[in-house]
């Protein structure tokens, strides 16, 4: 769920500039077990850090851990005091380790950033392999 202060008129046009100054996110990490690409943390802050500070925007996260998931919360500031956030929730699976839940932050505050701010990476593949890993094992799926 998405929130945001009561007033966006100064946070909005900030963040309309910061945008349109924004590259694609480079697809710069790999995943062997799927043999697939992604865009890295670092790589998603490479594409928005300068448009942001330019426009009087930063960006804060924060996590925290449930029963059985982790929550990384993004937040979008504007000097004016005007901001706008979102949580993700993220299942850490049957062994809830250290190392589960901050795999589970590191993938919430790559997604958590990429989707508030509207960042693309260099291919997008439409869901087609979150299809296709749910039509395989529908325990996949996530809740």
């Amino acid at each position: 769920m998405t929130t945001h202060s009561e007033s966006l008129n100064e946070l909005a046009p900030a963040l309309a500039k910061a945008q349109a100054a924004m590259k694609a996110a480079v697809m710069d990490g790999e995943n062997p077990h799927f043999k697939s690409r992604f865009c890295t943390l670092s790589s998603i802050m490479d594409a928005v850090r300068k448009p942001l500070a330019d426009h009087g925007l930063c960006v804060v996260q924060g996590p925290s851990a449930g029963e059985g998931v982790a929550k990384v919360t993004t937040m979008i500031l504007h000097s004016s005091g005007q901001w706008i956030g979102s949580e993700l929730a993220l299942p850490v699976g049957e062994r809830p380790t250290p190392q589960a839940i901050g795999s589970a932050i590191s993938y919430g505050r790559r997604y958590g950033l990429a989707g508030l701010l509207g960042v693309v990476s260099d291919t997008d593949d439409d869901g087609e392999a979150a299809e296709e890993s749910a039509k395989a094992s529908p325990a996949a799926m996530v809740r």
